[in-house]
């Protein structure tokens, strides 16, 4: 496994490979991984000739400067992960080597961004759309892999890569979870263990949720619902619980198409915010 740090290097690198033909697949990451972010490798693996990771802990998509600053990371551990995990390449730069310059690019997209995550963490998916258009074009990769918990993520990426005409194929997996259905993420890391059992309420919910709706319970009194159990909560705080169609990320009243409709929510337990879903087809 091959680790760089500058741009130039890793792009020399890449063509090398590129020129034999090989499928790169490329796994954006922030770091501080986990058996998610494994399974993204995983899965790349199966249709790469030559997996790619990134870590870098892009300041542009942090809305709040204490939850950049308390970030977990851990690169030695990473590489180790990566190494057993059979990655070829990582690209671990510092900031400046990705904004060597002041970066004031923003970018809209539109109704997409306006709700969910993107309501509650203003310029968050601008800082996103930054960063992931920098890797594409640094990698120049055949094919993207991103996990089913960000899930307005994906379909934020998916709108980039169609406006952008980036010849990329990208690919949803599903999420990883803890023993209790705790969605995995590097922000667990902050909880205690306690903190961490209690949190399997998020996944809980969103599967009960998800059959009260399909069993025929309006929308909003699933909403009503979870609201009051979250109230009832000492230690759980609900940031937000939508159902969502995934072509706008905006709520409904009613389900049209399952395939299209996902229940998404995020929530606050010991000063550390988790975000979740469920696809309603489950």
């Amino acid at each position: 496994m091959n680790t760089f740090k500058k741009i130039r290097e890793l792009r020399a690198e890449l063509l090398n490979h590129r020129l034999k033909n090989k499928k790169i697949g490329l796994v954006p990451t922030m770091g501080a991984l986990h058996q998610g972010h494994i399974s993204l490798v995983e899965k790349a693996k199966e249709s790469s000739d030559l997996v790619a990771v990134s870590i870098f802990v892009n300041p542009t998509q942090f809305n709040n400067p204490e939850d950049l600053e308390k970030y977990p990371r851990n690169i030695e551990r990473d590489l180790d992960l990566l190494c057993e995990a059979g990655c070829d390449i990582v690209f671990a730069p510092e900031v400046a080597e990705i904004y060597a310059a002041p970066h004031d690019l923003k970018i809209n997209f539109g109704a997409l961004e306006n709700s969910l995550e993107g309501k509650f963490r203003p310029d968050h998916f601008s800082g996103v759309g930054q960063i992931v258009s920098k890797l594409f074009n640094i990698f120049q990769p055949h094919s993207a892999f991103f996990g089913q918990k960000d899930l307005q993520q994906f379909f934020i990426i998916k709108k980039l890569i169609d406006q952008l005409s980036f010849p990329i194929d990208i690919h949803m997996v599903p999420t990883k979870r803890e023993a209790n259905g705790l969605a995995m993420s590097s922000r667990n890391e902050r909880l205690t263990q306690g903190e961490r059992l209690e949190a399997g309420l998020i996944f809980k919910t969103l599967q009960e949720s998800a059959d009260a709706i399909l069993n025929g319970t309006p929308i909003n009194l699933v909403i009503e619902r979870t609201n009051e159990l979250f109230k009832q909560n000492q230690r759980l705080t609900l940031e937000y619980f939508e159902v969502v169609e995934t072509d706008n990320f905006t709520g409904i009243p009613s389900v049209s198409d399952p395939k299209k409709t996902a229940l998404c929510i995020a929530a606050e337990i010991g000063k550390v915010r988790l975000i979740d879903n469920l696809l309603l087809n489950y």
